[in-house]
């Protein structure tokens, strides 16, 4: 994995991936580019997202296709802080591991799964964990400054 780092515009990644951020997966179709806003995991150098079978499209795309591309970006309005992860690699659909779904979903739901919406709290046969497997990821701090104020760091 090749990490591309502008050098006065950057940001620490693993920091950055540990914050619960939506991410946006792009993959390829016979009519185009589809892009999925969602949850991630980082681990081990790799993206997880959970997918369903039923009524998510991308894990289909990723069998026929695996190239795939995630954006991820924090932005504050009021700071004007702007921060930018871009990944390229492939992905791959596999088994539903409840532990990586765990962890992925307290990040962005709180640890108390009692408290979850019922949605998140079971899975079924169809629930399937995609692999995205970074070949390159762009770290760029994009932000800006708002009126007379310093730029973000």
């Amino acid at each position: 994995m090749k990490i591309i780092r502008d050098k006065k515009r950057s940001f620490e990644l693993e920091e950055f991936l540990r914050k619960p951020l939506f991410a946006h997966l792009s993959t390829m179709s016979d009519e185009g580019p589809r892009d999925s806003p969602v949850w991630f995991h980082w681990e081990q150098d790799h993206l997880w997202i959970i997918g369903d079978t039923s009524s998510d499209s991308f894990p289909g795309r990723i069998e026929r296709d695996s190239r795939c591309a995630v954006g991820i970006i924090e932005y504050e309005q009021q700071s004007g802080k702007v921060l930018h992860a871009g990944f390229r690699g492939h992905a791959t659909v596999e088994s539903f591991d409840p532990d990586i779904a765990s962890s992925l979903l307290s990040r962005y739901l709180g640890t108390n799964e009692e408290e979850w919406d019922p949605r998140f709290r079971s899975f079924s046969r169809t629930n399937v964990l995609i692999r995205f497997v970074p070949e390159t990821i762009v770290v760029r701090d994009q932000s800006y400054r708002k009126g007379d104020e310093q730029h973000v760091k």
